[in-house]
């Protein structure tokens, strides 16, 4: 006997045939939020290759505080490749400092330079790790969010990322979200990263992402010149991932020659004006200039087509008051020393947010700022 609400057998079945089928045709997942307007926000994705640690925190947030000068609003997010949830329990020796934001996210130290950079309070929203894609996606198969499909990497996992990206564009009206992705290329950790910007640059239609590879030019010693051997060989592993750079920075000790700038061109396939030097400066808030100097934020501007959105009024008001500050960089009139006690002090970055907050004030007061490190492991 059947209850009155309760399905018969044969609708049952036809409910499971349907959801079968329909399977079928479809991954029952969509990495695009509901209301998200695609074209409204373009992406800068920053990487890195040969090495870790060449400045890609430091070059996107340079670049972001350019195109913000000019009326645009901008968004970061860091993509790191560790599985821990959050940087709360990394060493300090191997990662540098915790940076924690206003809602209580530990994440990584870059997080601190945009928000100096760009004068902006970050959230959750703005980092994400490998552990946390993993978990999000792992939770959802447990809850059906899948229906039933094989939940793989390609199209769940690179989905998650996506759909972060686009939630952040949404949630902050952004004009330019940049994307920092940590670690190397080739790194297979970050790899799902890379395919899925492959994947957003492709969604998104023409002009919608900026590809940026950060690389590092060599300068051994016995030799007396720049080698880019180990850049182009870093931009081919890139291209071999499907992703074509529109924009090369090469960081080194000193300007990039002519010469190196002509064969990362070559070897790189991006043509010479877009092959830029980001050579070593005595302060990172002279990076800006920097790269204005050089023409890079208009190239963006270019690539993105996103002319029309620059608001040249607001520029000169905002680089006048930018120039007021890096003016005052080097002018020192005095010298305090500032004793700073811990337990890390050995790996300068435990401290880059106390470091950075006397430079500010240093550079305020015009005074040099000398920091006398006191190590306090075996004071009881």
């Amino acid at each position: 006997m059947t209850r009155r609400n309760e399905p018969k057998p044969s609708d049952s079945r036809e409910l499971l045939a349907s959801v079968s089928d329909a399977s079928a045709d479809t991954e029952y997942f969509s990495p695009i939020p509901a209301g998200y307007r695609k074209g409204k926000a373009r992406y800068v994705i920053v990487m890195g290759t040969v090495m870790s640690g060449l400045g890609k925190g430091i070059f996107s947030s340079c670049l972001a505080k350019l195109l913000q000068d000019k009326g645009l609003k901008v968004a970061p997010i860091k993509l790191e490749g560790y599985l821990n949830i959050d940087s709360g329990t990394l060493n300090p020796f191997r990662h540098g400092e915790v940076f924690v934001l206003d809602d209580g996210m530990e994440c990584d130290m870059d997080l601190g330079t945009y928000e100096r950079m760009l004068d902006q309070d970050l959230s959750r929203a703005n980092f994400a790790t490998s552990g946390q894609i993993y978990s999000d996606v792992l939770h959802k198969e447990r809850h059906g969010g899948y229906l039933g499909r094989d939940v793989q990497m390609i199209p769940h996992v690179t989905g998650e990322v996506k759909l972060r990206l686009r939630r952040l564009a949404m949630e902050t009206d952004a004009d330019v979200v940049f994307v920092e992705i940590g670690g190397t290329v080739g790194d297979l950790e970050n790899a799902f990263y890379i395919e899925a910007m492959r994947e957003l640059a492709y969604e998104e239609g023409p002009h919608s992402c900026c590809f940026v590879a950060l690389t590092y030019i060599l300068e051994p010693r016995t030799l007396g010149e720049q080698k880019s051997k180990a850049a182009q060989l870093g931009l081919k592993q890139l291209m071999q991932l499907g992703v074509q750079p529109d924009i090369i920075a090469c960081r080194c000790e000193h300007p990039v020659s002519e010469q190196a700038r002509q064969k990362v061109s070559v070897y790189g396939n991006v043509p010479l004006e877009r092959v830029f030097s980001m050579h070593d400066s005595p302060s990172i808030y002279m990076i800006p200039a920097m790269l204005r100097e050089g023409g890079l934020d208009f190239e963006v501007i270019r690539l993105l087509r996103i002319e029309d959105r620059i608001d040249l009024r607001v520029e000169r008001q905002e680089w006048g008051r930018w120039c007021d500050f890096t003016d005052r960089i080097g002018k020192e009139t005095r010298e305090v020393t500032i004793g700073i006690t811990g337990k890390y002090t050995s790996v300068r970055d435990s401290y880059a947010s106390i470091l950075n907050a006397l430079e500010h004030a240093g550079i305020a007061l015009q005074a040099k700022i000398r920091p006398k490190w006191i190590e306090t492991t075996h004071v009881s």
